[in-house]
């Protein structure tokens, strides 16, 4: 009866329930995120079943008293050493127990840590698992998460087959004890995210409309303009861009081009072509007019939306659009001319049930085009499905402990993925507030606006954050408790002076356009110096060897995240022979624990002498390692062919007063052989860079090789 009035109120279903039943030993492992969470597996159980309860907490009252100690309940003291034993004697009779491992209820709504005692439980009894993952039951009122409650939301029980802990009988119990735990964690980690994906609103702009109609009246968007949006007027915004824009754009033209900066009208334009049914391709107004021809015709694009404001303000060179025959559509005339009236009902038709007019894209069609850094070539358009986006989202939502409260600061260009995906789709699909700040090149600016919006979470790349350090108040980033730095190697100099002067850990990821784009990250949870972090859930891998390269691979990945592929033929050619799976080029080792440590990119490996030496190791064992010239001296490795060792190294600093001995007394004393030192050394007036920070080393390769040596 119980069980069908929860199936009345809150839908309640359950998915592979039958895993339960059958005879013990079983442990049965489920998130906690509600008090009630108890209740939701308790109509799905036979009465051999028993609940973990504390025997302390049970004290505090008799509602208390009597919920937690009775004959469902297995009522343990958690301060005593022999409360697991206990555990274990019970499952070791064939018992069967319920254990909420994270020993308290989420704040974030997503998986918390595990207490270690599981990982001795299992190690010690051998007894089989089963992870459940209660979806939606963080929405009720009896929740500590600060999502905005709601009193019948859906909640259905996903449960997982009977899993084996891995034995690890070569180790010690206080070593095994912590590995089965995270192995735990892991698969329940991974067990949400399939869940979320499978179950989950299909397009981005479902999943939008999903979360505006909890977060409605929040406020998610603000930029320097001081403009605030929240979901009622984002969407708003977008239903009357797209009620303007839909008669403008040329039929049979599936992409249209996006010329915008990190601004609300942004995000407004994306959902408005969505809406229309088109395909937003970002364009990049950093690369210079030869690289955004060469983009847009690579694209198809026949139209490009952008801001006379933005053009005027950026100084961007448009004369090769009209060459093109390219038509340029502005907003301020797409914006001029509608009503107050119109604005206004546009408005209050938000106010009651947020929506967007109904659109036909499915899962798999493309919602952006992004174009590569191009920094070892001509950049490849990359086609992002919603599919792929969606997915990674999710996957990310399920190794970051956000909350309700964080703010986002997000000065990364909407042109790469990093800033699109992470600093924009992620929040706003998570009901994040968010900054947007047009430049990351603002050094000053930066680290006061993020200061005056007390952000919590922060997006950057290592060159932008060696530039913050030199110009940012010590009390600039107090409210900062997430750092997450990509795009780039992140430098060991960079961390410690951002640990020393701000008190802010750096959290290092990794990952590529292709991947949508994150692959893997160091989270507080589960973080290890000198890695990247461990793969995302749902990403299978795999080393190819490399001649030359003893340790580690060539890493491929495949999963959700992976793109739908390229523009460019020959590599689009190339990357479906793969059969789903995708080269990130990159010399990577994987540990026992799952940990990515990047080596370097394969495009970044000289072969001197028949060896294989890292120019990414090179560079960072020299970073940060001339403090009395000043934080502003900057380094770049880069190669030449030669005719005795096939390649010699070329050491590139923006500091004149550097010397070859100077480098290679660095590198001996951080253990790199002869092949690494370089054999010169060549000044140049400033490093190029990528509109992401990244060094262009492709650029800086063409320079010096037009220039003769001095």
């Amino acid at each position: 009866m119980l069980r069908t009035l929860m199936g009345w109120f809150f839908g309640f279903e359950a998915e592979n329930a039958e895993v339960l039943h059958g005879p013990g030993p079983l442990l049965l492992v489920p998130n906690h995120v509600s008090w009630f969470d108890w209740l939701f597996l308790w109509v799905l159980l036979e009465d051999d079943w028993r609940f973990v309860t504390s025997s302390t907490t049970a004290q505090a009252s008799p509602i208390h008293r009597a919920l937690m100690i009775n004959r469902w309940t297995f009522p343990i003291d958690v301060a005593s050493p022999y409360a697991v034993k206990r555990m274990a004697e019970h499952l070791s009779k064939g018992g069967k127990l319920v254990l909420f491992a994270e020993g308290r209820l989420s704040l974030t709504g997503v998986l918390m840590k595990l207490f270690e005692g599981t990982g001795f439980l299992l190690h010690k009894t051998k007894s089989p698992v089963v992870t459940c993952f209660l979806r939606g039951a963080n929405r009720l009122p009896f929740s500590r998460h600060q999502n905005k409650a709601e009193f019948f939301p859906t909640v259905t029980a996903h449960f997982s087959q009977r899993l084996t802990a891995p034995l690890f009988e070569a180790l010690k119990t206080s070593l095994a004890r912590p590995r089965i735990t995270a192995w735990l964690r892991d698969r329940m980690v991974e067990q949400q995210f399939e869940v979320e994906h499978r179950v989950g609103p299909k397009t981005i702009l479902l999943a939008l409309v999903d979360v505006a109609q909890r977060y409605g009246g929040k406020t998610i968007l603000e930029d320097p303009t001081g403009q605030n949006l929240n979901y009622r007027k984002l969407l708003a915004g977008a239903d009357l861009i797209f009620r303007r824009l839909r008669p403008r754009l040329l039929p049979g033209q599936d992409r249209v081009g996006v010329l915008l900066p990190n601004v609300n009208a942004t995000p407004v334009v994306l959902i408005a072509l969505w809406v229309c049914g088109r395909i937003p391709a970002v364009l990049n107004f950093t690369t210079g007019p030869a690289t955004m021809r060469a983009c847009t015709e690579l694209a198809g694009l026949k139209q490009i939306i952008t801001s006379r404001q933005f053009v005027a303000k950026a100084r961007l060179d448009l004369s090769w659009i009209h060459l093109t025959g390219v038509e340029v559509i502005y907003l301020e005339d797409v914006r001029e001319g509608i009503p107050r009236g119109e604005k206004i009902g546009a408005l209050i038709s938000q106010w009651f049930r947020p929506s967007l007019p109904p659109t036909f894209i499915g899962a798999d069609q493309t919602a952006v085009v992004l174009f590569t850094s191009g920094s070892e070539g001509v950049p490849k358009g990359v086609e992002l499905s919603h599919a792929n986006i969606l997915a990674n989202v999710r996957q990310m939502l399920g190794v970051m402990d956000l909350e309700d409260n964080d703010r986002v600061f997000n000065c990364l260009p909407l042109f790469h993925s990093f800033g699109l995906v992470v600093g924009l789709f992620l929040p706003l699909l998570r009901g994040l507030y968010t900054y947007l700040y047009p430049s990351p090149l603002h050094y000053r600016m930066v680290p006061s606006a993020l200061y005056d919006r007390a952000c919590t979470v922060f997006l950057s790349t290592n060159t932008f954050l060696n530039g913050y350090a030199r110009k940012a108040n010590a009390y600039d980033f107090r409210s900062v408790r997430y750092l997450f730095a990509a795009a780039e190697k992140l430098q060991e100099a960079t961390a410690t002076t951002w640990a020393r002067k701000f008190g802010v850990v750096a959290r290092e990821g990794y990952g590529a356009t292709e991947c949508s784009p994150a692959l893997a990250l160091n989270t507080p949870l589960q973080p290890k110096e000198g890695t990247v972090g461990k793969l995302m859930p749902g990403i299978e891998y795999k080393l190819e060897p490399v001649e030359g390269v003893a340790e580690g691979g060539r890493l491929l990945v495949r999963g959700p995240n992976m793109m739908k592929g390229y523009l460019n033929a020959d590599a689009n050619e190339k990357f479906k022979a793969l059969g789903g799976w995708y080269d990130t080029g990159d010399i990577v080792t994987v540990d026992d624990e799952g940990y990515v440590q990047i080596r370097g990119r394969l495009k970044r490996f000289a072969k001197v002498s028949g060896e294989m030496v890292s120019l990414t190791a090179v560079e960072d064992a020299l970073a940060g390692a001339f403090p009395h010239y000043g934080l502003r001296c900057q380094l770049a490795v880069v190669t030449r062919p030669d005719e005795d060792r096939g390649e010699v190294l070329i050491a590139v600093s923006n500091e004149s007063r550097l010397t070859l001995e100077e480098i290679r007394s660095v590198l001996r004393a951080r253990g790199l052989n002869n092949l690494s030192v370089p054999r010169e050394i060549r000044v140049v007036r400033e490093i190029p860079k990528l509109g992401t920070g990244k060094i262009d080393h492709r650029k800086l390769s063409e320079r010096l090789a037009a220039e003769p040596a001095t």
